[in-house]
């Protein structure tokens, strides 16, 4: 997400997963506070780097798909973000343009803005369009996106009265410049496809299984609702809101029956920490709370954590301290020394860290500080789906 790019030097994402027990942070007598065993791990794509960007949104919804794909048979694929990316600018700009400007017009997104982009455009492999066109060997979006921000903002304070009808190509070859052009046919594996009949007779997904959740009381359960935050730019009202309890329940499902989940939710807690823990904790004590000399102390075992109630919840989204900072994605399903269930979380910066690319998230952490989930459809439980309508 946008914030989360402007954050990134701070909570550096450097995480990764062992085979076997995983351990980090040590004690006094050398042992380490947490120790991890995968309980379940769904097969997924390798760790990519999103580096200098704010297109989370595609990377974790890609390596959704990406294991969606896998779980159905089709094979390993590598698909480009950066494809997804290119077409999704030019409809902020529209947004952003047609609203003069009170509008959202940055890097961040949600993952329906991939289903919505396939639909649309289709996909095509990382090898065929790669998105580095600037003569780096990593994503670098910052002159880039300060770039497209310069000529939406010059067509709102034109001077010639009317919108021309060119305003929209300036804006795309911006685009074309930095990323490249998107190509409209290419050749793989010694066919030729268009991105449109790659997405249908290649990969072969219905886009219409997969759907978004939230869970906040603002809202009515069980219905459709829109998610009130930045990155849902287009003001997107299909997020199913459910209970807390029915929302974690989905992912352990998911999991348990073989499926990912894409997650979108705040990261810029203290003890969200990918450099030197590599776990997401909710402690039963504030960080305010605690003197120097607790705030100093680093954890010798497992901390206790906080009881996360709904209203909890909907307490921190209204006052900011959980914002849509990131997403990431669920592939696993862990337990520390204690028993206690933990997430096992594939993030997008890169695998060149302490953990290559992992972490673990506790129960508390996904109960407090989630936004947003996309899953498959087909992974609820039948009588949630009666209740959804779907």
């Amino acid at each position: 997400m946008s914030r989360f790019f402007r954050v990134l030097t701070a909570i550096v994402l450097s995480v990764s997963i062992l085979p076997g027990v995983i351990g980090a942070q040590t004690n006094k007598d050398g042992k380490p506070a947490y120790t991890f065993k995968t309980i379940r791990e769904i097969k997924h794509t390798p760790v990519k780097d999103q580096y200098r960007t704010g297109t989370c949104w595609c990377f974790a919804t890609v390596s959704f798909l990406e294991a969606e794909l896998l779980r159905l048979g089709k094979g390993e694929f590598d698909l480009s973000e950066m494809f997804v990316v290119r077409h999704t600018y030019p409809k902020k700009a529209l947004n952003y343009v047609q609203l003069h400007g009170n509008a959202v017009h940055q890097q961040g997104g949600q993952s329906h803005d991939v289903i919505d982009r396939l639909r649309e455009s289709g996909i095509v492999p990382e090898e065929v369009y790669s998105g580095l066109n600037i003569g780096e060997k990593r994503h670098n979006h910052g002159e880039m996106v300060a770039v497209l921000q310069g000529v939406a903002d010059a067509v709102l304070k034109r001077g010639g009265g009317r919108l021309t009808p060119r305003w929209l190509e300036a804006y795309e070859a911006v685009l074309d410049a930095y990323l490249g052009k998107a190509p409209a046919e290419f050749t793989w594996k010694e066919k030729t496809y268009t991105p449109q009949t790659f997405l249908s007779d290649v990969l072969g997904l219905n886009l219409d299984d997969y759907i978004e959740l939230t869970s906040y009381d603002s809202h009515p359960f069980f219905k459709k609702c829109r998610l009130e935050i930045p990155d849902n730019w287009n003001y997107n009202s299909d997020y199913y809101n459910l209970p807390l309890d029915d929302l974690e329940a989905v992912v352990e499902k998911a999991i348990s029956d073989g499926y990912t989940v894409a997650w979108d939710g705040d990261v810029s807690e203290r003890d969200f920490s990918t450099r030197e823990t590599g776990w997401a904790l909710v402690p039963d004590t504030d960080w305010e709370d605690k003197t120097m000399a607790e705030r100093e102390k680093k954890p010798a075992a497992p901390v206790k954590e906080k009881e996360i109630t709904p209203a909890m919840r909907t307490a921190t989204f209204r006052d900011f301290t959980t914002t849509d900072d990131h997403l990431m994605h669920i592939v696993g399903l862990a337990q520390d020394q204690t028993g206690a269930r933990f997430y096992l979380i594939k993030n997008s910066g890169g695998t060149d860290r302490k953990y290559d690319g992992y972490m673990y998230m506790s129960r508390a952490y996904f109960r407090l500080k989630t936004t947003a989930l996309m899953v498959n459809k087909n992974s609820l439980a039948p009588d949630l789906r009666a209740k959804l309508g779907i």
